[in-house]
């Protein structure tokens, strides 16, 4: 990988070079057509225009070419991240299937294979899930059949069933509802648990050793309501935040190596709000200062 990575880079570089260079020879040519002939009023105007068409396509060229260089580098990414994320369980289920089959366990072994294996096998389903749903909520068009869903309800089975799988029994994790009671939207409510569990769980991974997660439910103005996930992580930069929710887009190498990922979690929440009429915005103080995802959703009227 990071070869290939310092290949695209190198193809980035090349890319704008030429792109800069055939642009500044064009300019120079112009220039030199106008200096030589701005007496003639037709040949001039000529001139402008052609100036000016050669440099837009230039630069849109230029530009559509680092676009799908980037593109590609973040396909060949998710790529690998989800043959990492299907390929790491099934190995470990693999072999705790071959040792149960080839040696004699004890009952609280065999007991400790099995819950494992069952671990390892949620993962593989969660895996195949986001990618399906990263499929199904590509486009923006609206819920088709949607329904009444409870938002507190939602989110306290998404939090329960965090805390569970990342093996959290000490409130790392909380829920603060301030939301009163039935609140209700319109929409397809296995979306939104993805929505809500792919922020928790967001939180949860980037917390670090010190995990402290926040999840707030409330009122946005009379007719909305948000659904807020906060974390003492390692924070987004000013940068980052206006990057994070791109479908495939992960944080630079030195945060991802941390953190397993297959890069769409966060479009999907983008995706589903959208499908839902409403929006996902994400806030931090910087590096180190953890972050706030915001989930906001338009009430059942």
């Amino acid at each position: 990988m990071d070869r290939s990575g310092g290949t695209r880079r190198r193809a980035v570089v090349l890319v704008w070079l030429l792109g800069a260079g055939l642009i500044a020879v064009a300019v120079a040519l112009n220039i030199s057509f106008i200096v030589v002939n701005w007496r003639a009023g037709l040949l001039l105007l000529v001139g402008v225009v052609s100036f000016v068409v050669l440099i837009g396509g230039l630069a849109l060229n230029t530009a559509f070419l680092v676009r799908e260089i980037r593109k590609s580098e973040q396909h060949d990414a998710f790529i690998h991240a989800v043959t990492h994320e299907l390929k790491t369980p099934l190995a470990s289920i693999k072999l705790y299937l071959q040792t149960l089959q080839q040696r004699e366990l004890d009952s609280a072994r065999r007991g400790e294979l099995i819950d494992t294996m069952l671990e390892d096998s949620e993962r593989l389903q969660q895996t195949i899930d986001q990618i399906l749903l990263a499929g199904k909520t590509g486009d923006a068009r609206r819920v088709d059949n949607p329904t009444d869903v409870d938002v507190a309800e939602v989110v306290g089975e998404c939090v329960h069933l965090a805390g569970k799988r990342h093996h959290l029994t000490n409130g790392e994790v909380s829920l603060v509802d301030r939301l009163p009671c039935g609140t209700r939207v319109l929409g397809d409510r296995d979306e939104l648990v993805a929505a809500v569990t792919n922020l928790v769980d967001n939180a949860i991974k980037y917390s670090g050793d010190r995990v402290k997660v926040v999840v707030e439910v409330a009122s946005a103005g009379a007719r909305r309501v948000a659904i807020s996930v906060r974390d003492q992580g390692i924070g987004i930069t000013s940068v980052e935040l206006k990057r994070v929710f791109r479908r495939f887009y992960r944080l630079p190498d030195a945060l991802q190596s941390r953190v397993r990922g297959t890069g769409v979690g966060l479009s999907i929440v983008r995706a589903v709000a959208r499908r839902h009429g409403g929006r996902a915005y994400a806030e931090s103080r910087g590096a180190g200062q953890g972050s706030t995802f915001t989930l906001e959703l338009p009430l059942k009227t």
